[in-house]
């Protein structure tokens, strides 16, 4: 039965599976920005939190968007688990610090699994995962400059209030600079 199963499928077991991380990763993703929305709103960075609601619903679409690709081909999309999601986060910085970390972290599965696709010459799955890569260099440029934001203008005084309200601001390719 399952190799039947395997015939109504283009997709490889191989690649499948590594599409269903990347859900759980980009599931994963969603909720930890939501739960640092929720930090930076308890703290009274209200601009930040709905900087981080935003990018929560844009990772969550990026998981539906991997889900119904699989689906769309005849595979098995598995609804993720998402565990171990932190409530509590060392400072403001540290939300920012940690955004950054996950999006490189992300780009590096993402690239795993492009070189996987070429590997097994899935040339369909590779084109799909080709806009996820252009994808992950904004969030990775963004996430870097707002880090920025805390070098430049500082977290002293009305430092904090100054960045999370340039946060919102900060953006990549044809936005960036205008107001």
């Amino acid at each position: 039965m399952k190799d039947l199963l395997r015939l109504r499928t283009s997709l490889s077991e191989e690649i499948e599976l590594l599409l269903n991380e990347q859900i759980k990763t980009e599931a994963y993703s969603s909720a930890v920005y939501l739960s640092m929305a929720s930090f930076c709103n308890r703290n009274g960075f209200d601009n930040s939190a709905g900087y981080l609601e935003k990018q929560s619903n844009e990772e969550r679409g990026h998981m539906l968007k991997i889900f119904k690709y699989i689906n769309d081909l005849g595979g098995r999309a598995i609804s993720p688990e998402v565990t171990n999601v932190p409530q509590e986060f060392e400072s403001f910085r540290g939300v920012f610090e940690l955004a950054l970390q996950q999006e490189i972290k992300v780009t590096s599965q993402l690239n795993r699994l492009a070189d996987q696709c070429m590997k097994m010459k899935d040339y369909t799955t590779f084109e799909f995962i080709q806009w996820f890569l252009k994808e992950q260099i904004e969030e990775e440029y963004v996430a870097r400059r707002i880090l920025e934001l805390f070098d430049v203008i500082g977290e002293e005084g009305t430092g904090r209030w100054q960045i999370d309200r340039n946060i919102p601001k900060v953006s990549y390719g044809e936005d960036a600079g205008e107001e």
